[in-house]
């Protein structure tokens, strides 16, 4: 590579064999080990034991990081639906862009479909406020996360968007590898997501002008994800309702237990589908739009394809159901589904009230049924030919 990439790079091979040795020494991998593996110190003895062994970033996910996916989805969730995967097995590297629902799960869960799959494991990019100590950052490093740069002055955010707009095309140009990211900075709150048109420009940082080859040359495929169960809703659902009346500020180690709250919380099921990457007719169509709407033409573009192929669940027919206080859906879940997500529901939002007793439970259940109606709304507006409408990415 021709440019110095050390500060957002993954780790190599030899620096993750040194990271996992750390890793292992953690106190922390015995709350890992229990959750993962059941108690035991002998099951906690062996992670750490494997974890000094290997050598290498292949060795880690082949040996630690598929297993440690695959024992999430068995606790978590019931069913793994996985479309379109063909589109990813013609040999070309990509920009994998999906929406996004879950900090960790989203590229985890992507990263085993591959695996699984026999098709190369991509590096994903990762936001830097998630890495809140060493232990994060030399597991995410080790399993090939590049650092994006959030903070910093509008130079330092220029420049760094710069040197991973770089890396992510020498990558994907080079044929070494594709890359994850999320289709805007942070994860969907409200159950509507729209690409973001900075993403965007962003990738069309490291170009040489001209639009379509440009996005040509990276190759942009996007994903549709969807969770029967939004993770961290409850905790979603009350960031919403302190947003309404002012800003939100998160507090230290906010974002570690929404990892982990996303992680261990039930899942029910889980759809990937995978579109067919941009065609230069696609981006072509999008460059016809002037200068100044191509990125918003791009963006749409893309939300059009990741609204086509998102899976509908019965909780968002169910919550909309509620909203509206009828039944039109109905034929959409049973009555069992029904009784089950509400009374997860009050369970859920009463906890949140005993905590913050001045909260109305009124609206936060108005904010929480949302976040599961939204994505029909959306699917709906899509298919009546609405296209200005955000889709339930």
């Amino acid at each position: 590579m021709n440019k110095d990439y050390n500060s957002i790079r993954p780790y190599t091979d030899q620096e993750t064999s040194i990271a996992l040795k750390r890793v292992a020494d953690a106190p922390e991998l015995s709350a890992i080990s229990t959750f993962l593996y059941g108690p035991g110190r002998e099951k906690e003895d062996a992670l750490r034991g494997l974890l000094r062994r290997i050598g290498t970033i292949d060795e880690f996910q082949a040996r630690v990081m598929a297993g440690v996916i695959r024992s999430i989805l068995k606790q978590t969730s019931v069913s793994l639906e996985i479309d379109g995967l063909v589109n990813v097995e013609d040999g070309r590297k990509h920009v994998l862009m999906s929406n996004h629902r879950d900090i960790i799960l989203d590229p985890a869960i992507l990263q085993l479909i591959l695996f699984d799959s026999g098709v190369s494991t991509t590096e994903i990019a990762v936001g830097d406020n998630l890495i809140a100590n060493t232990l994060i950052e030399d597991i995410f490093r080790s399993n090939r996360m590049i650092k994006v740069v959030r903070g910093g002055t509008p130079r330092e955010k220029y420049v760094a968007s710069s040197l991973l707009s770089s890396y992510m095309r020498e990558n994907i140009a080079s044929g070494r590898c594709s890359v994850w990211i999320a289709q805007r900075g942070g994860r969907s709150k409200d159950g509507h997501d729209e690409t973001s048109q900075g993403v965007l420009k962003m990738l069309d940082m490291s170009g040489n002008g001209d639009f379509v080859q440009d996005f040509l040359e990276i190759s942009v495929l996007p994903i549709a994800i969807s969770y029967q169960y939004e993770p961290c809703d409850f905790l979603k659902a009350r960031e919403l309702y302190i947003t309404r009346r002012g800003q939100y500020v998160k507090k230290p180690g906010e974002d570690t237990h929404s990892i982990l709250t996303g992680v261990t919380q039930d899942k029910g099921g889980i759809a990937f589908h995978f579109c067919p990457a941009l065609t230069e007719d696609d981006i072509a169509s999008c460059a016809a739009q002037g200068k100044n709407d191509r990125f918003k033409a791009l963006a749409a573009l893309l939300d059009d394809r990741i609204c086509s192929n998102y899976r509908l669940w019965d909780t968002n027919y169910i919550a909309l159901d509620i909203i509206e206080g009828g039944t039109d859906n109905s034929a959409q879940y049973t009555t069992e589904a029904r009784t089950a997500f509400t009374e997860r529901m009050e369970k859920g939002l009463s906890a949140i009230v005993e905590k913050g007793p001045d909260m109305d439970k009124e609206e936060l259940r108005e904010i929480f049924l949302s976040i599961y109606a939204n994505p029909v709304r959306s699917v709906r507006a899509h298919q009546a030919g609405d296209k200005g409408t955000s889709c339930p990415a």
